[in-house]
């Protein structure tokens, strides 16, 4: 007679942060070009929905981010010009924008458009592929590998990413986004953009569902 073996709630959370892809299949797709980011804000987020962002160990599918149109868009960072903090924006595409916000949390962005139009996109959200277990000890509050990278400060602490990568080259590392290791499945929901304040009904957040 067959029974019924109940598994340990250790084996059953420990199953949970599994990786879902190896890092090195990952590794192996092609690098995003930088004429993948020369194009406009809202183009690039649509498009690199489903793409994967890796930096060292870790690994994880973009599913959320949101369009900042620049010089016309008063919500985002450039819309006041040329300063210090923005520089890179208005520099080559295909470059990390990280800036601090809030006095806790750092946020990721791509340099999109070409150099002197300071376009970007702002990765708000990841699925968690490779590195689950790194991602867990950088984020132990996290309940499950959904919330690892979910929202653009967390991403950041589970992906280690922080202000010493402002103007890191995506198509070079040590951060850098791959072509996706499948066909991207799923639909783009496009919503307004979320805890802004000016140009708030803009629909320039994209959502892989």
């Amino acid at each position: 007679m067959a029974v019924n073996r109940r598994i340990p709630d250790s084996d059953i959370v420990a199953s949970r942060w599994q990786d879902r892809i190896p890092i090195e299949r990952l590794r192996s797709c092609p690098i995003l070009p930088r004429s993948f980011y020369a194009r406009p804000a809202a183009e690039v987020a649509r498009s690199v929905l489903g793409c994967t962002l890796i930096h060292g160990p870790a690994a994880g599918r973009i599913v959320e981010v949101e369009a900042y149109l620049g010089l016309s868009d008063r919500a985002a960072h450039a819309f006041r010009g040329l300063t210090k903090r923005t520089q890179i924006l208005f520099g080559p595409p295909g470059h990390a924008y990280v800036y601090f916000i809030y006095g806790m949390h750092q946020c990721l962005n791509f340099v999109t458009e070409p150099e002197g139009s300071p376009g970007c996109v702002l990765i708000r959200s990841l699925e968690p592929l490779a590195g689950l277990e790194t991602m867990r000890a950088r984020r132990p509050t996290a309940r499950k590998p959904g919330d690892l990278c979910s929202g653009p400060g967390n991403l950041t602490r589970a992906m280690d990413i922080g202000l010493s990568l402002y103007g890191a080259d995506l198509t070079v590392g040590p951060i850098t986004v791959h072509q996706p290791p499948q066909p991207v499945s799923g639909h783009v929901v496009v919503t307004p953009r979320i805890g802004i304040t000016y140009c708030a009904d803009w629909p320039l957040r994209f959502v892989l569902s």
